[in-house]
């Protein structure tokens, strides 16, 4: 396996075999986000692919249960070259059990539902769509490329496809300014897609992003930690689920939650509500243990 590239995966990934399908990512323009700056995006050769999966297959074809497809979005490539990849891993880890693998809304929209459930049946069973927010206003200024709609409409296909879906969205995303609109619509957009999963991760400013240099430029002030646990409660208060595991467990938080939503809505907003009340930041994660 390559060792010089950008790792970046979800927590749920831990124990995946990452493999390297893209370098970078597909869209690359979201002003909170430094990671891929500056690394232009690429998509690897099928012959650098196989020769991966072959060295890992070698010595650990049996006990790879899980791969995740890296970079930022493999699912950008060709329907051909990802079922060629997906036929691959399968024949060489006959005890796989799933694949993953992060999606941009454009690229799940460039592909059909037909083309979804084929990759559904070559394994692919959850991909990770970042929503970041449902305030169009909002999604426009972070550069997201995309609309609310549209990423309503990319989760559905997913969906359709019988593929898990895992929604994030980022919390302090306003600063300071604060505000209801944020979460609110946030609240509206996942309640609307309805995925199985949903990942609350919090603003940090990373060097490289836009958003950082407005930071340094005092053109943008973070959200304290007491707001963006209001906005998680506007979220979970107003969200409405069928059936969703929803986490606040990223390093970039505040305060870790996981719940079965709708079952443990209730409990979580007692939770949250005592932290607000008494306004107790010494219950929630100091700065310096915060990571991206």
């Amino acid at each position: 396996m390559r060792d010089d590239l950008v790792i970046i995966r979800p927590p749920s990934e831990a124990g995946s075999l990452l493999l390297p399908v893209t370098i970078g990512c597909s869209n690359n323009s979201c002003t909170f986000c430094g990671t891929y700056k500056g690394i232009k995006f690429q998509i690897r050769s099928m012959a650098d692919i196989k020769a991966d999966i072959d060295s890992v297959a070698r010595n650990y074809s049996r006990s790879v249960r899980k791969i995740f497809l890296e970079n930022g979005d493999a699912l950008i490539c060709r329907q051909e070259m990802l079922v060629e990849i997906m036929e691959y891993l399968n024949k060489k880890f006959p005890s796989m059990e799933r694949i993953g693998s992060y999606a941009t809304p454009q690229s799940l929209l460039r592909k059909t539902v037909a083309e979804l459930k084929a990759l559904k049946s070559l394994k692919l069973e959850i991909v990770y769509l970042g929503l970041e927010t449902g305030d169009a206003e909002l999604l426009s200024r972070i550069k997201k490329g995309v609309t609310p709609a549209q990423t309503v409409e990319a989760g559905k296909k997913a969906k359709a496809a019988g593929i898990a879906l895992s929604v994030t969205i980022i919390l302090g995303l306003t600063g300071a300014e604060g505000g209801t609109q944020h979460p609110l619509r946030t609240a509206e957009v996942i309640t609307e897609i309805d995925p199985e999963f949903c990942g609350a991760l919090t603003l940090m400013l990373e060097p490289g992003a836009p958003l950082y240099e407005q930071w340094q430029q005092g053109k943008f002030t973070p959200a304290s930690p007491l707001q963006s646990i209001e906005e998680l409660r506007l979220i979970i208060a107003h969200s409405d689920f069928t059936d969703c595991f929803f986490t606040s467990n990223h390093a970039s938080n505040y305060l870790p939650i996981r719940l079965k939503l709708p079952q443990q809505k209730e409990q979580g907003l007692k939770l949250l509500d005592s932290i607000l009340t008494t306004k107790d930041e010494q219950s929630l994660k100091p700065e310096y243990l915060r990571a991206l």
